[in-house]
């Protein structure tokens, strides 16, 4: 028995991402860097990096990590790099992309092994939040000016535009791609590569795969560059579940069912976009509100209607834990960090990583 809280990966379950992901590619010859904003938990990058050409990062340590852990190519990204940054970087990068002209202009002369990047931003997206719309008023992401690009074409090798955030629909997404061959056709015709970024949830049941190949097989084609896709979320969907039990009981006009982990400190996407976390209880006619045992008032997963009784020691699972989900899990209350584990391919568990006082202890000072 594992005590939890525990992450548990099911390497089965994110199998079935990465074979969609290679049969994009097959489809399309679009490459797939894992974007490792999103998830970073290395345990499984030998299996990821069957199916996936490399990875992304936006800072020096996701580039290091993708370097040393996952091989293949290693995109660097970052929204503005120090002095520090650029020296240590080249070590680990094939590709550093930058986010402005006068980052570009300060810091290419000193690139010496590695392909260079701009991101451009073109003034429209796909994102339901205004924190993760990269198009947002006054956005830093990316150029807007056509010109200061047409400036520069000389000396880059590539561009970044990303634009979605969780797009499931191939409509919009096809609408977006015109817009851009329509508005930058001239700065296609003068690259080698296009990433379009992550954002693009091709992987959901149901999504017109085969069409979305076509589609991207004949934007490369026509403006003859390698196209890349930086997939986080769509890698790693549904691959992942935050095992918890239940604490305690109490009630406060509804029964609030404490669990042994935290919203704030173990999902805390789901907290910054105010979402409630989906859970592994069948609905029923029991109504219980999933809390965490943090200080934090609003610390709630979300309120459920379930067919069962809670008792304390029952087990909560919950959902969909992987991305942007580990990455960010932190220290707060001190509370005890969830270790990680693996459900390999072949069923056998791997305790990956435990925690215990002295990982909160040196995490601080």
């Amino acid at each position: 028995m594992i005590k939890t809280p525990y992450y548990l990966i099911d390497e089965v379950k994110l199998s079935q991402n990465l074979k969609k992901i290679q049969r994009l590619r097959d489809l399309s010859g679009v490459k797939s860097v894992l974007a490792l904003k999103c998830f970073s938990t290395w345990s499984v990058f030998d299996l990821m990096s069957k199916y996936m050409d490399g990875t992304t990062s936006s800072s020096v340590y996701e580039a290091r990590l993708g370097y040393e852990k996952f091989g293949k190519e290693t995109h660097a990204y970052c929204v503005a790099y120090s002095d520090d940054d650029i020296e240590e970087i080249q070590k680990y990068a094939d590709k550093i992309i930058f986010n402005s002209i006068s980052q570009l202009k300060r810091y290419s002369s000193k690139i010496t092994c590695s392909n260079i990047g701009l991101r451009i931003n073109p003034g429209i997206s796909y994102s339901s939040f205004d924190l993760a719309d990269p198009a947002r008023k006054h956005s830093r992401l990316g150029v807007v000016s056509k010109s200061d690009i047409m400036s520069v074409l000389n000396d880059i090798n590539g561009i970044m535009i990303h634009f979605n955030c969780e797009n499931d629909n191939f409509v919009d997404l096809n609408n977006m791609l015109n817009y851009v061959k329509c508005n930058y056709s001239d700065v296609l015709k003068n690259i080698d590569w296009l990433s379009l970024g992550g954002g693009i949830f091709f992987t959901k049941e149901n999504y017109p795969l085969e069409e979305l190949g076509r589609t991207l097989q004949k934007f490369s084609d026509e403006f003859d560059l390698q196209i890349y896709i930086e997939p986080g979320e769509a890698s790693i969907t549904n691959s992942a579940e935050l095992v918890t039990t239940v604490l305690d009981i109490v009630h406060n006009e509804i029964d609030i069912a404490i669990v042994d982990a935290s919203i704030e400190a173990h999902t805390l996407d789901l907290l910054t976009y105010n979402l409630s976390a989906k859970i592994n209880l069948t609905c029923g006619n029991n109504t219980y509100m999933i809390a965490g045992r943090s200080c934090l008032a609003g610390d709630v997963f979300g309120t459920y209607t379930i067919d069962k009784r809670l008792k304390v020691g029952d087990e909560v699972r919950i959902l969909d834990a992987a991305g942007y989900t580990m990455v960010k899990k932190n220290w707060f209350n001190g509370l005890q960090m969830p270790s990680i584990v693996i459900k390999r391919l072949n069923g056998s568990i791997d305790m990956i990583r435990k925690f215990d006082y002295f990982d909160f202890m040196n995490n601080l000072s």
